[in-house]
């Protein structure tokens, strides 16, 4: 064992060695001056469950482990102090709750004309449809978060939802906050695709009653200013599957009711939370299925990103901003050790398919 502290940092080493006697063949100790000890060696029972052992046992000491792998061997890093959490501000979420709301309800009745006389929609209920369905699916989304979190004892937020007044959704969608790191890259794929995959389950039920409230007629002429919605795969394939054609097309397009529009959101905001990079849905599962390696497919996705700016959408051109800056920061497990099993593998992989089936390279085309 090497050391460059004190005989009582040496003591506290020893006594980690001995917590770990059944779970861990330690070949070399090493103490850090921040009372930081590594113990390297090699694992005797697999590392998913070596984790919750060693945690069990390292909180007494004051201690919390971290399982790496450095070159072929394994690696616990006994850090001195618990995980701690900051606790939840519940009443800022119920008031950015109630705004959001009030700021759906508005952009929702704006769809359904406007009093001249007061310059304000025609009836604030008018919007309910709208605000519904799509507070519906993006609680869905971070409820699914929640709730998974909650099962495998990750601690997280209640969600906080953004609202937004003055946009064509009324709101910037919804976030929740992981408190403390997951376990292992097992639980981060299962909080990360918990998220898309219940909001998907409302989306496309109510994307569905939403056409069939909806009408097809001629599209508006150039020149109206009037916003049409772009097509992703899946929802040209369910217009196709609706209405027997492919739209739009042939001078016809869907004249979207609100119920199918807020659907339609839904499904962007879904896909957008799916883009592989950062702390987005997508760069969760990223990053459970290659690594530190997501890092350059940031990168290259911040690069096309920038090419759709260009290209296609000008709207890209701040994602791109916002992944190439932000998007190379990923949630590490406290358990890195642990890889995905062949299902999980195959889940995540398949959540990446979802990706490319609802991303709308083309959001809006203004006439």
């Amino acid at each position: 064992m090497s050391t460059d502290t004190g005989f009582a940092d040496t003591s506290v080493a020893l006594h980690l060695r001995e917590a770990l006697a059944d779970l861990f063949q330690v070949d070399e100790i090493t103490v850090g001056r921040a009372g930081q000890v590594r113990l390297r060696g090699r694992l005797l029972e697999p590392a998913e469950t070596a984790y919750a052992k060693a945690a069990r046992r390292f909180e007494p000491l004051g201690y919390m482990p971290l399982f790496r792998r450095e070159g072929g061997a394994a690696v616990v890093i006994a850090l001195p102090h618990r995980l701690r959490t900051s606790p939840s501000r519940n009443w800022v979420g119920l008031l950015l709750l109630g705004l959001t709301v009030l700021s759906m309800l508005f952009v929702g009745a704006q769809m359904e004309g406007w009093d001249p006389l007061r310059g304000l929609p025609a009836s604030p209920w008018a919007g309910v449809p709208f605000a519904a369905t799509l507070l519906a699916i993006l609680g869905a989304h971070e409820l699914g978060h929640y709730f998974v979190g909650r099962y495998y004892g990750v601690p997280v937020s209640l969600p906080y939802f953004i609202p937004m007044p003055f946009s064509i959704f009324g709101t910037l969608g919804a976030v929740i906050r992981l408190k403390a790191p997951p376990t292992n890259r097992r639980v981060l794929l299962s909080i990360a695709v918990a998220g898309p995959l219940a909001g998907l389950a409302v989306a496309i039920p109510l994307l569905i009653v939403g056409l069939r409230l909806s009408t097809v007629g001629p599209l508006p002429p150039p020149g109206t200013g009037v916003l049409l919605e772009g097509n992703s795969i899946l929802y040209a394939l369910v217009k196709r599957l609706m209405f027997g054609r492919f739209l739009p097309g042939g001078g016809l397009d869907v004249n979207l009711h609100p119920v199918a529009f807020a659907a339609w959101a839904g499904l962007f905001v879904t896909g957008l939370n799916l883009i592989p990079a950062g702390q987005l849905d997508g760069g969760h599962i990223a990053y459970v299925l290659v690594g530190e390696r997501a890092r350059y497919l940031s990168l290259a996705l911040a690069v096309a990103l920038l090419g759709l700016g260009v290209f296609v959408w000008p709207g890209w051109y701040l994602w791109a901003a916002l992944i190439f800056v932000f998007g190379q920061t990923f949630a590490t497990p406290l358990d890195e050790i642990t890889r995905l099993d062949a299902k999980r593998a195959v889940l995540a992989v398949a959540m990446l398919v979802v990706f490319v089936l609802i991303f709308t390279p083309i959001p809006m085309v203004e006439l």
